[in-house]
This record gives structure tokens, sequence and C-alpha cells, in this order.
């Protein structure tokens, strides 16, 4: 399982979409492309980033299946670590985003 994480995204959520679609999106897709599962490491951020975040996940879900892709949203590595190890044993869970802090999900 790859794991690709995503930087300098703006504060408000619309303008973090335009910026994940624009500077994200082809190094995801080109990750996805070599047929290995991916996860998107996203820094923490209110609820009000987690439709976006969800569709785009769901989105690259659906056009590079049978490759997975799930994210998750944590500036905790041990968290981190163990959702993607959690994430690299599920072989079902595909186009999932979950928010994480240091006791567990969000």
């Amino acid at each position: 399982m790859q794991r690709l994480d995503i930087t300098g995204l703006p504060p408000v959520p619309s303008a973090a979409a335009a910026a994940f679609y624009a500077e994200w999106l082809e190094p995801a897709a080109r990750l996805l492309a070599s047929g290995e599962g991916l996860t998107l490491v996203f820094p923490p951020a209110g609820h009000e980033h987690s439709a976006w975040r969800l569709s785009a996940v769901q989105s690259l879900a659906r056009e590079h299946a049978p490759a997975r892709i799930n994210a998750v949203a944590s500036d905790d590595e041990a968290g981190i670590a163990a959702a993607l190890a959690y994430l690299a044993a599920a072989d079902g869970v595909t186009g999932q985003y979950l928010p994480l802090d240091s006791v567990g999900a969000g």
C-alpha cells in the first residue's frame, strides 16, 4: 500500500478542494495506475472539509478500480501508522475517508 501525504492546502474548504484537484489529483492517479493500493494522508481539518475529501476519494476509487484508495486525516503518526496497517490488510475497503485523532476515529 502506497502513501501520499497531502500538504499545503488552504484553510477554506472550497479553496482546499480546488488546490487538491490542481496539485494532487495527477500524482494520486499516477500512483494508482501502478495497480497498487494508495492511502492519502490529509492534515487534520474541520468537518466542513469532510464532504469534498470523501467525494474526491470515492471518485478516485471508482475511476481506478480495482486498485484501492482510501484517505485518513491526522497529524498523529502512530494513529496514521495504525490506520495504514489496517487498510493494507482490509482488502475490501476502498473509497473511504477516515478522520483520526490521537485516541481513535474522530
